[in-house]
């Protein structure tokens, strides 16, 4: 499937869905709409929601508040896990012994980790920061850590029977075996950094986008939940684009899936 044509049939999804909403909580049917409005809303309004939010110029400091939270999560989970999951994947016997406890904090409900990390942390920025850390760490230590043990055997072989040093093998085996697994978890982990500080700016802050739609919920203005969430939606799709970029300049050798099929 061509970009254009691709494209095209993402954005008649969207217009579908939309075009749905708003005929589902604006048309009666058998005397009142299938959907009430006041549950859901309705695109108009939700559109109005955000046109109101950017022209106010209110938006602004919010969305830069949950961006600076996002990237610093982001940058420091991101980091972190790299380096952890090389090294452990390099250091088995490490990896041995620290087992069972890297599952056992990678199955704590974040959930329950936010009010802690306030409590230390306090309701500024660093709380929401160490809980994205909490979700992007873990995503892309195991993807990394993956990534090196899947190392082919006979690679590594050949690169030592060349005399390939241990630096040399880091730069030009495990490293371009991992990058892959790497991006891949940034997709997704780029996600849980926004959704961290959105959660917690949630559960305690006194702005960001999560403020902004614990607002909206207090208040009954389901408008402005969705409101927030489609912005939310824009801004992570956004900062993966930038990701996308950043791959595809890494993995240049890379061949694409079409050129691997024919």
């Amino acid at each position: 499937m061509s970009r254009p044509v691709l494209l095209l049939c993402q954005a008649l999804v969207a217009v579908v869905f939309l075009g749905l909403w708003q005929l589902l909580t604006s048309v009666p049917m058998f005397g009142k709409p299938l959907l009430p409005p006041f549950f859901f809303s309705n695109p108009v309004d939700v559109f109005s929601q955000i046109v109101a939010w950017f022209s106010s110029g209110v938006i602004w400091k919010h969305l830069a508040i949950t961006l600076w939270e996002s990237v610093l999560a982001f940058a420091i989970g991101s980091l972190g896990g790299v380096a952890v999951g090389f090294w452990f994947a390099r250091q088995p016997r490490v990896a041995a012994v620290f087992d069972p406890y890297v599952k056992m904090i990678n199955a704590l409900p974040r959930v329950v980790l936010a009010p802690i990390f306030t409590l230390w942390l306090g309701l500024g920025i660093w709380s929401k920061v160490a809980l994205g850390v909490t979700l992007v760490f873990f995503i892309v230590f195991f993807n990394v850590y993956q990534g090196v043990k899947e190392v082919s055997s006979t690679v590594l072989a050949n690169g030592r029977m060349l005399g390939m040093s241990e630096k040399q093998l880091m730069r030009h085996v495990f490293w371009p075996s991992a990058l892959s697994w790497m991006f891949s978890s940034l997709h997704t982990s780029v996600g849980f950094a926004v959704v961290g500080a959105v959660v917690g700016e949630y559960l305690g802050s006194a702005a960001g986008l999560g403020y902004l739609i614990q607002q909206a919920e207090g208040i009954f203005d389901v408008a402005g939940v969705f409101a927030g969430m489609f912005v939310l939606s824009a801004f992570v799709i956004l900062i993966d684009l930038l990701v996308t970029v950043v791959e595809r300049r890494l993995l240049v050798w890379r061949p694409d899936a079409a050129e691997g099929r024919g």
